[in-house]
Parts: C-alpha cells; structure tokens; sequence
C-alpha cells in the first residue's frame, strides 16, 4: 500500500509541476536547442567561431530556447559563404567582407535537417579576420526571418515528439526492464511540456520507474550498510553502515528495514558507549515536501545522466 501511495504521490507531484510551469511562461519555451558551430565552415577564422556560436546562442535565448543539459537532440547551427572580398581604397586600406549565413535547425543525433534560412551581413574591419567578425556582429537575433525560422523550427520539433512519442515510451520502459532507470528516466523527461498528449504519457511512465530506482538502490544500500555494521559492530562500524543509510529515499520499499537497522545500531551504541547515535535517516515531512523532492530527484537524474554522457558529435552532413 505504502508504494502505491507513494507513486501515486509522485505522479501526482509531476503532474501539478507541469500545469504550474506552464502558468508562468510560454509552453514553445520548453523546447531546447543546441548551439552548434561545426568545423567544417570553409574559410572561416578561428577567432570567429565563438562569436558566430554566441550569436547562435542568442537567438535561442530570445526564443526561449535555450539547452540546459549536455547533448541536446535539437541543434541550431550555420554555415558561412563569402559572397565578395573587397579591399577599400582608404588609408590604411580596409577589408570589407559581404557574408551570407544560412542557419539550420534539426535533429543533430539523426543528422536530419528541419528547416533553414538565410540572411546577409557586412562588416569592415583592418584585416580579414577583423572584417569577418565585424560582419557576423551584425546578424541581429531579433530579424523577423530568423524568428520566423525559429517558429518553423519549434513546430516541426513538435511533430518529431507526436509522431515518435509511442517508440519513446516503449524504448524507456525497455530500458527500465534492463535495470537503466537514470537512461529511461533522462529519455521520458525530455519530452517538452508543449507536446501535452505525449508530455502527459511520460510523466505517467516516470513515477513507476522512479518507484523501481529507489526501491533497487535501497535494497544494495541496506545489503552495504549491514555488511559495514556487522564488520565490527563498533562506533567506527556504526558511522560507515550511518553514512550508507542516509542515502536510503524515505519511499523506498526497504525504508522500514533501514529504520530498524538504525535503530539496532543505536542501541548497541549506547550499550558501548553510554551515549546516543548522533544520526537521522531521511524524513518524510508532508505531502509539499514529497512532491518538491520528487519532481527535483527526478528531473537532477534525467539531467544529470545527460549530463555524464559522452559529448554528441552532430551530423550535419549534407544540410549544406
């Protein structure tokens, strides 16, 4: 009973997380894109890649687009032709370059494009390297054609979700049946918000694998801290099996058993050393913490899953 009611919680938690979020800011803003800045620009100066990267970077964040995990699916990258080269008769003499910058959206892992645009810019400056740059400095995020790419960007984003949205929750329940619980989690959660049928489906397919996760850790941390307890049975043995109980989630299946190796610890002790255990596992307070600690565990295991994997190398072959 104790674990359906704590799913339930869970569940419940994850759901009343998404209506509030999507309260307090755009659903399109749920979407992330990467900032992508590719090698295989011909031509262009190394000290302009982190401003061209910048420059993409900005025009996600004025969408609300912004990537706050490592290897995002999405990506958002440009390419850059020189359209003409001049040198200016002044004194000394300037370079004046003429760009055209074609910017991508699309699936970086798959390596299919979305969408694309372009849009001209000049720039004039002592040296190539210092017009190239002047140039790109005046690609403006807010340009019309560029949000309107965004826009276009965002919509077939949201059909990759809807048209693929049964594969996800299938291949997250067969990660979770392998015992991947942070991989089926990182892949459930990032379903954006604004997808709402397949949004919905995947919090619903969270709260049972969370439940499996915390329940598998407890039982190896309960197996640990008894093997650390019964080494000695002595203060030393009490702080390691105290250290390991800690980290025991308070919904966990096994929580009971962890209480009650606690407390046989405490009391020998006290029988050793007339004092009491200066030690507290995890407490459930009430249900506001329940879901406030639920929604962020879940949410900081998809994260950082993403987070430690090895870096994507995006396919953007053939986009241009």
């Amino acid at each position: 009973m104790k674990k359906i009611i704590m799913t339930m919680l869970l569940f419940s938690a994850l759901a009343g997380f998404s209506q509030n979020t999507k309260l307090s800011s755009d659903d399109m803003g749920r979407i992330a894109l990467a900032a992508y800045v590719p090698q295989q620009i011909e031509n262009m100066p190394d000290a302009a890649r982190s401003l061209l990267k910048n420059k993409l970077s900005q025009i996600v964040t004025k969408s609300g687009m912004g990537g706050s995990a490592a290897n995002e699916r999405f990506i958002i990258t440009a390419n850059v032709n020189v359209i003409t080269k001049d040198v200016l008769p002044s004194a000394p003499p300037l370079t004046q370059f003429n760009l055209e910058v074609t910017f991508y959206i699309g699936d970086g892992i798959q390596g299919t494009k979305f969408t694309s645009t372009s849009v001209s810019v000049k720039g004039t400056g002592e040296n190539e390297t210092k017009a190239y740059i002047a140039a790109l400095k005046n690609i403006s995020p807010s340009n019309p054609e560029i949000q309107s790419f965004v826009e276009a960007g965002k919509t077939r984003i949201i059909e990759y979700y809807n048209s693929k949205c049964d594969f996800i929750l299938k291949d997250a329940q067969s990660l979770a049946s392998q015992n991947k619980y942070d991989e089926a989690i990182s892949k459930l959660i990032s379903v954006p918000e604004v997808c709402k049928a397949c949004y919905d489906k995947a919090m619903d397919a969270v709260a049972p694998i969370y439940q499996k996760q915390i329940d598998r850790e407890c039982k190896q941390r309960l197996m640990d801290a008894t093997t650390a307890w019964n080494a000695a049975q002595d203060l030393s043995s009490a702080e390691n099996a105290g250290g390991i109980l800690s980290q025991i989630e308070p919904g966990a299946s096994c929580y009971k058993e962890a209480l009650a190796l606690s407390s046989k610890i405490a009391q020998r002790v006290k029988e050793l050393d007339q004092r009491e255990w200066k030690f507290q596992m995890k407490q459930q307070q009430d249900n506001v913490d329940i879901q406030k600690a639920t929604i962020k565990a879940a949410r900081d295991i998809g994260v950082a899953y993403g987070n430690h994997q090895p870096s994507v190398e995006y396919k953007v072959y053939g986009w241009w």
